[in-house]
Order: structure tokens, then C-alpha cells, then sequence
């Protein structure tokens, strides 16, 4: 089987990276192969490092922004190495939307909440409209209105959008449309709400999708 390099956006904080190599490793367990990890920014290696030919570069982002559309090309080109696939970054997609849910649920969401999608802001329109995507799916297996709070970059910031939620006169849940812990999670801690969703994590729903993309790479 050709190798598989997931690459992730890449933390200061452990627990992220702890993060990214246990999806690494479940997604290994289930291929049969082993997964090397690579990061767009922050943490080490990168992707040029550790590239060899015919590899499948998975994405592990939840919106194809700059780091999708321009590091990791760039960085596949200054490998240097031949016959590289790059899968799709992760997106929307269904088994994520799900997990967001269940994320949800396990932090003490209930029906009439308000709730706002914490997601990683972009200045790419195209990312943007994924996260947007995201939220109506959610808003879908929900029942109810998702609103969106970006961390950084774009609007309406989360801090915007949280104060919306609160005029309300409902609780507030804060949902996660984040892969793994760090700064960006951070933030929505700190927001003050009881109700925060951990992010999607190394659950079996985002291996099984890593997989998908993968396979569908190799067909």
C-alpha cells in the first residue's frame, strides 16, 4: 500500500499533538500501514521533511483554508518527491457533523439551548463557507438554529457572536468545530459557559473518515 502522511495544523499544546498521533495511530491500526504525522505550522516536522514518493497526504483540517490550499501544496513542491496525492482536507463531512453532536451531548447540550459553533476563523471565503455548511448540518441533527463564533480572523468573532446567544435569554452551548486541543479551545473555555464541547478528538468516526479519504485517494 502506498504511504499515508497526515498532516495537521500543529499546537503549542501537547495534548494536541497527543491528539494527532493517536488519530495517526488508529488510522494505522486500521490500514495496516504505518501513518507518519506532519504539521503546516507551529510543531515539527513539516511536511517536506518527512515526504517519500507516492505517498497520500491527508489533510487533517476541518476547512480547506490557506494552510490546504497553499502551505501544503508548496510544501509537497519543495520535497521534491514524485507521484504525491493529496486527498481533500476533511470538511463537513458527515461522520464529523455527528461527532460535533455527540461532543455536544457529552458536555450537557440540552434541546432549547442556544448554541454557537466555535470554529477557527480563515480569510479564504471558501473555508468560511464549509464551517457555514458545518453549522446548518448541526443545526439539522440539532433541531435548532447553530450559530458560529470564529476564534480568529473572520466574523462574527466568537466573543460577537456569544454575546448574540446570551440576549437570547436561553443557555448557552458552545459547540466545537475544532480536531484536537490547543489555543483555539482554548478560547472557548475561557468564554465562561457551562456547557463547552470538547473538540471531535480521535473518535472512531474521524479514523473512519481519515480512512475514506485515503482509500479514495489510492483508487
Amino acid at each position: 500500500m502506498r504511504p499515508l502522511v497526515l498532516v495537521a495544523h500543529g499546537t503549542k499544546d501537547p495534548a494536541g499533538a497527543l491528539t494527532t498521533e493517536a488519530l495517526a495511530t488508529a488510522v494505522g491500526h486500521q490500514l495496516g500501514l504505518p501513518v507518519t504525522v506532519a504539521y503546516a505550522d507551529v510543531r515539527e516536522p513539516r511536511l517536506a521533511e518527512v515526504l517519500v514518493d507516492d505517498a497520500v497526504v491527508v489533510p487533517a483540517f476541518l476547512a480547506s483554508g490557506y494552510h490546504v490550499r497553499g502551505d501544503v501544496p508548496a510544501e509537497i513542491t519543495r520535497s521534491g518527491r514524485r507521484h504525491i496525492t493529496l486527498a481533500p482536507a476533511l470538511g463537513a463531512a458527515p461522520e464529523l457533523i455527528a461527532v460535533a453532536a455527540l461532543r455536544l451531548v457529552e458536555a450537557g447540550w440540552r434541546p432549547g439551548d442556544a448554541v454557537v459553533l466555535g470554529a477557527a476563523g480563515s480569510s479564504d471565503e471558501g473555508a468560511l463557507a464549509e464551517v457555514r455548511t458545518a453549522a446548518a448540518l448541526l443545526a439539522d441533527r440539532l433541531g435548532d438554529e447553530v450559530a458560529i463564533g470564529y476564534v480568529t480572523t473572520a466574523a462574527p468573532g466568537l466573543g460577537t457572536a456569544l454575546e448574540t446567544a446570551r440576549r437570547t435569554g436561553r443557555r448557552v452551548s458552545v459547540a466545537s468545530w475544532l480536531l484536537a486541543p490547543g489555543l483555539f479551545h482554548q478560547a472557548l473555555r475561557v468564554a465562561g459557559h457551562a456547557v463547552v464541547a470538547e473538540p471531535l478528538g480521535p473518535h472512531e468516526r474521524v479514523v473512519d473518515l481519515i480512512v475514506r479519504r485515503y482509500r479514495d485517494a489510492i483508487v
